[in-house]
């Protein structure tokens, strides 16, 4: 039983940073990667960015140079830095793990957090 647990969400102004964080709770023995997807009202849901377990990180391209993802393997745990916040940003903000193993040997293909809203507003 591995369960996503994200904190940080919130408000935000325009400008102004936030940090999301989400810890895989379990007992994992590895994982291949852990990232944040986000998806705005009536917007399909977009890929953020990811770390995977040999340290690479990703974002996209539309949050590059603002955003920031960065992962601890011994915590299990992934965390996005939300910096220079416009209202594009607004979105619930959704924790996603793949191929997370546990020591018992059942590996989930794909979990995903409930979700966390960050909201753009002065």
């Amino acid at each position: 039983q591995v369960q996503l647990e994200e904190s940080g969400g919130g408000q935000v102004q325009p400008g102004g940073s936030l940090r999301l964080s989400c810890v895989a709770h379990g007992n994992i023995a590895s994982f291949a990667g852990l990232g944040w997807y986000r998806q705005a009202p009536g917007k399909a849901r977009e890929l953020v960015g990811f770390v995977t377990s040999g340290g690479s990180t990703y974002v996209t391209d539309s949050v590059k140079g603002r955003f920031t993802i960065s992962g601890d393997n011994d915590k299990n745990a992934v965390y996005l830095q939300l910096n220079k916040a416009i209202p594009e940003d607004a979105a619930v903000y959704y924790c996603n793990a793949v191929s997370v193993v546990t020591v018992a040997g059942y590996e989930h293909r794909e979990l995903w957090g409930q979700g966390t809203l960050v909201t753009v507003s002065s």
